[in-house]
């Protein structure tokens, strides 16, 4: 695993959010094998954008409290 940087870690946390949504989408009690293609790749799409959306936030000098995608 990399050393992530406290903004990493930051954006991170911030991604749970809209993960979380997509799951509720999903349905919590479905197992990760019974994942659909698509459903793997939204859940990627989210995380991912939800992670540069919080850096680039960061970047203009938002605080980690602030973020809320």
């Amino acid at each position: 695993m990399v050393d992530l940087t406290e903004q990493e870690q930051a954006a991170m946390r911030a991604a749970l959010r809209p993960l979380g949504e997509i799951m509720a989408e999903i349905g919590w009690g479905t197992r990760l094998q019974d994942l659909t293609g698509p459903q793997v790749l939204t859940l990627i799409e989210v995380a991912v954008g939800a992670f540069q959306e919080a850096m680039q936030a960061i970047a203009r000098g938002q605080t980690i409290e602030e973020l809320s995608l």
